[in-house]
């Protein structure tokens, strides 16, 4: 049996295009949704007799939805990845121009990889409170927002592709809020998927910082976390720094939590990543700055949660080698580079999954 598979393995390798994804072998997958509610309307079920007739129904929202893949002979450590603002789990799939995501990187590194859309959000739409969803032209909003240039432009050595078919499928992963932002119900669905994965590395992008954060307090099985560009940070109370200035009218701002919970984060080794074209003093190029508080938001956090015995670690990718990043380190043209970079700190970590 050993042989057919890597004779077959073989094949595939011969037969994949340049720069194609290394055959992986699967020895499962599937999909599940976690966590989550009921609600349930006023009044006596009577919808036997009248189906237009509500009382009494129940409706089930706010679960997370996860697409899960395990590779054979896979890592005792899963990886489990949280997008962020305007986005779902295909943010971690293929890029918009059709090169392996962290999804396939990582599977072909040999870990289980758990791939989530958020309550309220994609294939977990269903919400247990309403929501207005309006269609607001904004495209070019989150094109500077996200460091991708200033529009119309490309800023100068962007790791992105810089043509029409890119910017098209970049713009179509977009996708809206079926409810109000939670991150107490995000949190929640995120502790429920630990509780079926096991232990691994939460993998969190800009919005989703938070709630990884407070999910990494939740739930014991979170073992590390990857921030990529976090949104904001968790400070104890009382050693929350005030909001600094900037021209973006996004201020960066930490939130206070309990001693307790806060210390939780100190249990766990964290790497926090952000890409290129940060400035360090402030610009009038809002898409930039916001970037910029964002930055020193983090650092201050860092110091902070290692004064109290953590393990944080700050890194601004062109400082080990990596140049061009957008806000979306994991699609990026350098996108393999950057999970490498990943792969290499959870090894110093052991995080890595491998056997001793």
């Amino acid at each position: 049996m050993k042989y057919i598979e890597t004779a077959l393995a073989a094949a595939l390798l011969l037969a994949a295009p340049a720069g194609a994804m290394q055959p992986v072998l699967l020895e499962d997958q599937g999909s599940f949704f976690a966590g989550g509610a009921v609600r349930t309307a006023e009044g006596v079920y009577r919808g036997n007799e009248d189906p237009r007739d509500l009382s009494g129904e129940t409706l089930h929202g706010d679960h997370a939805y996860v697409f899960w893949q395990r590779p054979a002979h896979a890592r005792s450590m899963a990886l489990i990845f949280l997008h962020g603002a305007g986005q779902s789990g295909k943010t971690w799939e293929t890029t918009p121009d059709g090169r392996d995501g962290f999804q396939n990187l990582f599977l072909e590194k040999g870990y289980a990889t758990y791939v989530v859309d958020q309550p309220r959000r994609g294939r977990a739409g269903r919400s247990t409170v309403p929501e207005t969803i309006s269609a607001v032209p904004d495209d070019q909003l989150w094109y500077n927002n996200f460091r991708i240039g200033v529009w119309p432009e490309t800023l100068p050595g962007a790791a992105v592709p810089d043509d029409e078919a890119w910017r098209d499928q970049f713009f179509r992963q977009m996708t809206p809020n079926t409810g109000a932002y939670d991150d107490g119900v995000i949190s929640r669905a995120m502790a429920a998927v630990f509780e079926r994965s096991g232990p691994g590395v939460l993998v969190t992008h800009s919005q989703g910082g938070g709630p990884g954060w407070y999910t990494a307090i939740l739930s014991r099985d979170v073992k590390g976390v990857i921030a990529l560009e976090p949104g904001t940070f968790l400070f104890p109370e009382g050693e929350v720094p005030p909001a600094e200035e900037t021209s973006s009218p996004f201020p960066a701002a930490g939130q206070a939590v309990p001693m307790a919970d806060f210390l939780r984060l100190t249990e766990i080794p964290i790497l926090v990543l952000f890409g290129d074209n940060i400035p360090e003093e402030r610009t009038e190029v809002w898409g930039l700055d916001n970037w910029r508080v964002r930055l020193r938001l983090a650092r201050r956090w860092a110091e902070t949660v290692n004064r109290h015995g953590g393990d944080v670690t700050v890194l601004s990718l062109p400082d080990a080698g990596l140049h061009g990043n957008t806000h979306f380190l994991m699609s990026d043209l350098n996108n393999r580079e950057v999970a490498d970079l990943m792969e290499r700190w959870m090894e110093t970590h052991h995080l890595d999954g491998k056997e001793e």
